[in-house]
């Protein structure tokens, strides 16, 4: 999955994972574990002082994404200690799945799919299009992130022109969820119905 910030790339895998008898493999979700790890903590603590743990003894991450997003390097270096953990899981689920015939596909929903490398490990790319305000209103009503958050993000990630253009389907998502079923089905009998 590809596609901008707020587009709705999770809602069109679990889509595609539901109809075409499919795993979502989420790596956001593997990230966030990750970055509450004791060994991942100390090294963000080293790097970056305590005030990176909050209260509550996760990792602040409000806090890692005011330093990663400011400071390119130290981005970087976080995206050193995560990625090689994201890209193991990941392909532990993909063992672990291999030869099970209920199992017709594995959604990679990875928000930075081309910029850590992954889209050559995937069969297709599909872009999860969505007007700006569309993305903008999204991510402030569940991010609580305004125009200039979603801006500072999205500058730190390849051009959506580009993903676009690496990508094989592309998904409409500025309409409802039937829309976005709809047009899974059709990508589903293309996809999976030839192979």
């Amino acid at each position: 999955m590809a596609g901008g910030i707020g587009s709705g790339k999770s809602l069109v895998a679990r889509t595609i994972a539901e109809l075409g008898g499919g795993v979502v493999f989420d790596a956001d979700a593997v990230a966030q574990r990750l970055l509450d790890r004791p060994s991942v903590q100390r090294q963000l603590a080293e790097w970056w002082g305590p005030g990176v743990i909050a209260g509550d003894g996760r990792t602040d991450r409000r806090r890692v994404a005011d330093i990663v997003f400011e400071h390119p390097v130290e981005k970087r270096k976080l995206e050193a200690i995560i990625h090689p953990s994201v890209r193991a899981e990941r392909e532990r689920l993909k063992s672990q799945l291999r030869g099970d015939p209920a199992v017709r596909c594995v959604v990679m929903d990875t928000p930075l799919l081309f910029e850590a490398g992954l889209a050559d490990d995937c069969d297709c790319v599909v872009f999860v299009d969505a007007e700006p305000q569309t993305r903008l209103r999204r991510v402030a009503a569940d991010r609580g992130w305004d125009a200039a958050e979603m801006a500072r993000r999205e500058k730190a990630q390849w051009s959506l022109d580009k993903k676009l253009d690496l990508s094989h389907h592309i998904v409409d998502n500025n309409g409802g969820e039937d829309d976005v079923v709809a047009q899974v089905r059709d990508l589903l009998t293309r996809i999976l119905d030839t192979n």
